[in-house]
């Protein structure tokens, strides 16, 4: 089971550590634009569990579950209410939103944060 200050500590890693290099459409207004598909690779990557999928606004978002609960690190991207349908997805698919040189700037930021702070 994911405690909380898990996620908590996951999401402040993910919120230090998006950047132009994790995802183009990346701004500090917001910084989670884009950033679904390496997000629920790389909190695949720490957490495990599956990577699932839902409609927003005519495309594919990408986000987590772990241990039966879903996990959506990037929803402050959007304005609105998002409506899950928890597709199932695939590590495959979600490459599909991101490619290996903004999924490793992303993973090698996160893991920093956790060998700095030795938490997760």
């Amino acid at each position: 089971m994911v405690k909380s200050e898990g996620i908590a500590t996951i999401q402040e890693a993910l919120f230090h550590s998006w950047s132009k290099q994790s995802s183009t459409k990346y701004t500090l207004e917001n910084k989670a634009a884009g950033q679904c598909g390496v997000t629920a690779l790389v909190v695949q990557d720490l957490l495990g569990g599956y990577i699932v999928k839902t409609k927003v606004d005519g495309m594919w978002h990408y986000y987590n579950q772990v241990h039966g609960k879903y996990y959506d690190f990037t929803r402050s991207q959007f304005q609105s209410p998002i409506i899950y349908e928890h597709v199932p997805s695939n590590r495959e698919e979600a490459f599909t939103d991101t490619n290996a040189s903004q999924y490793n700037a992303l993973k090698t930021a996160v893991f920093s944060c956790f060998q700095e702070s030795e938490t997760l």
